[in-house]
């Protein structure tokens, strides 16, 4: 080699091209990059993973297809109202909770094996970890969603307030998976003895038996409605429903605005000191 290799320069078959684009290492455009790269690296990661696959993907639609055929017809016939309308926005929601434990395993395998430990020791920027992974987790998120309106489009789901609300209606449980991610993160950064997977699933179990997607309130005991109706699953369906069929609008969308931003800011710091911890000790 006939000059220095650092110079990128040499000759030889280890020269390396002078860098040509150098950043900061805490500045933006790294974050940018480096969280791009693991959210890639994750997406990756998830498409080869079976069990990812399939809580994400098969077991939300097999839901939305059992719902139909054992409720379905019971409850439009009960109501007076189509399910079919309540019950997608339903399962989108549950697949992106669903996702979310997954997901946060993972995340705990990663602390457990080092990996997290290894990621902090390079010249990365200290927040790309958690923001690529929430990057992963609005991409996971949409395609969830797309697979599971396909499913209820067959099943009779219709899109009827035109482009704009159907395009909007994408982005609520994006917006819903956000939060219930940052709080499934902080849990999953605690303690490995804490049963995570346990604790999550009885939350979204709750949480999917007891929403207006499930059957209407009035359907509730009177003194269960107020907690059923503005409980956060239920605020983002009717929010759902109204930009697929028409209705009121503003109040349930506000209301899901709220609760989703709401867990993002209360969980954010919890969060970052979290990964920070889980990456430190790991």
């Amino acid at each position: 080699m006939s000059q220095d290799t650092a110079t990128g320069t040499g000759t030889g078959s280890f020269g390396y091209p002078a860098p040509n684009a150098v950043v900061g290492e805490g500045s933006f455009a790294a974050l940018w990059e480096h969280s791009r790269l693991q959210c890639g690296r994750l997406l990756l990661r998830w498409a080869r993973d079976p069990a990812t696959m399939i809580q994400a993907l098969i077991y939300p639609a097999l839901t939305l297809v059992m719902f139909r055929i054992v409720l379905g017809d019971s409850i439009t016939a009960a109501t007076g109202q189509p399910s079919i309308f309540g019950t997608v926005p339903m399962i989108v929601l549950v697949g992106a909770m669903f996702g979310s434990v997954v997901s946060a395993v993972g995340l705990r395998a990663e602390r457990e094996s080092g990996l997290l430990s290894r990621f902090y020791t390079l010249p990365i920027h200290r927040s790309a970890g958690l923001v690529g992974r929430l990057m992963a987790e609005a991409v996971r998120v949409l395609v969830t969603s797309i697979v599971i309106f396909a499913a209820g489009v067959v099943m009779g789901f219709r899109f009827t307030q035109g482009i704009p609300a159907t395009l909007l209606m994408l982005v609520v449980p994006i917006v819903f998976g956000m939060g219930f991610a940052m709080m499934v993160t902080v849990l999953a950064t605690l303690s490995t003895k804490i049963p995570l997977v346990e604790m999550v699933s009885i939350v979204c179990t709750l949480l999917m038996f007891f929403n207006s997607g499930f059957v209407p309130v009035m359907a509730y005991p009177t003194w269960l409605q107020p907690i059923v109706a503005n409980q956060p699953m239920s605020c983002a369906i009717d929010t759902m429903r109204a930009l697929a069929v028409g209705g009121p609008l503003a109040e349930p969308m506000i209301k899901t605005l709220a609760w989703s931003l709401g867990m993002f800011v209360l969980f954010l710091v919890p969060a970052i000191r979290g990964y920070r911890r889980a990456a430190q000790q790991g």
